[in-house]
């Protein structure tokens, strides 16, 4: 199977650092428990070869166990607070090994990312990695010592976070881009129009607004370059929301937008809260008068 020395390389990391999570921490938690048993499943079929353990199940599994285990640790360091001493590399690590199924597939040399993992998996694993560095930013931006020794880092957090959370917006729209066709209640088809599928992309568009805010705020009108967080598919040519460089004013204005819009439209009723949104759209409109 094409790309099986690939994978194998891959679950041998990914169990080892299981081992260490077990060894400095709950071995009962439900999370990893959860990783052991899809890794353990993973491994079998890997083994044994059988109708059902194509390179996309395997693929499938494999991101699983990546979430599981790094849903675990991110935990860790909310729980911590991200200290200052250390969270930094493990947020680093964190990106890396959330990246590790496109990187794998990439190296396989099979079908695009969207196509193996299916949009689901894919959403969630651009997700994780944005509300990660979000999280991250949103903590560390109130600390002055930090923000004047790792300014940089913090610039390329903002916009590889930002990137993501816009990429993970865009991909539905590729798979099925008249999708809301099909549905006759007016409310369904504007939330679907506007990209919302879930709660999650709900908080996508305010946590990318927000992250746009604060670069805007600590870096004026700049386009920073874009990161290389490309899945490898072709989703972005199709979508609207992106480009080769991300305009803080711009995308933050165009994803509170939508906020807003939603919110304050088909999901009037469920008492989303708009008025951070409006305050920073308020703020882009300063900006750009």
């Amino acid at each position: 199977m094409a790309g099986a020395g690939v994978l194998q390389q891959r679950l041998a990391e990914l169990e080892e650092r299981m081992r260490r999570l077990h060894n400095g921490g709950d071995p009962d938690d439900p999370f990893l428990t959860q990783a052991s048993a899809t890794l353990e499943n993973l491994k079998q079929l890997s083994e044994d070869g059988r109708e059902n353990s194509t390179f996309s199940n395997l693929v499938q599994l494999y991101a699983q166990a990546v979430l599981d285990v790094t849903y675990f640790e991110e935990n860790q360091l909310v729980d911590e607070d991200f200290l200052e001493a250390s969270s930094l590399q493990k947020v680093e690590q964190l990106i890396h090994v959330l990246s590790e199924p496109e990187t794998l597939i990439k190296e396989s040399g099979e079908n695009e990312p969207l196509a193996v993992l299916g949009v689901e998996l894919l959403e969630c694993l651009y997700w994780r990695r944005g509300a990660l560095l979000y999280m991250f930013c949103h903590t560390v931006k109130g600390r002055k010592e930090w923000l004047r020794d790792k300014m940089e880092t913090f610039k390329k957090f903002l916009s590889e976070g930002v990137d993501y959370l816009v990429k993970m917006l865009g991909f539905r729209c590729s798979v099925n881009p008249h999708e809301e066709l099909a549905y006759q209640d007016a409310d369904t088809s504007r939330l679907l129009h506007e990209g919302v599928f879930s709660d999650t992309h709900l908080l996508a568009m305010m946590y990318s607004g927000e992250m746009c805010y604060w670069g805007l705020s600590y870096f004026g009108k700049g386009k920073p370059q874009l990161q290389s967080t490309d899945s490898g598919s072709n989703s972005e040519q199709h979508c609207s929301a992106q480009t080769e460089a991300l305009d803080f004013r711009d995308t933050g204005e165009k994803m509170l937008q939508k906020y807003v819009a939603v919110c304050e439209g088909p999901l009037r009723a469920h008492e989303w809260n708009t008025r951070n949104a409006r305050l920073i759209l308020d703020y882009f409109k300063q900006l750009s008068s």
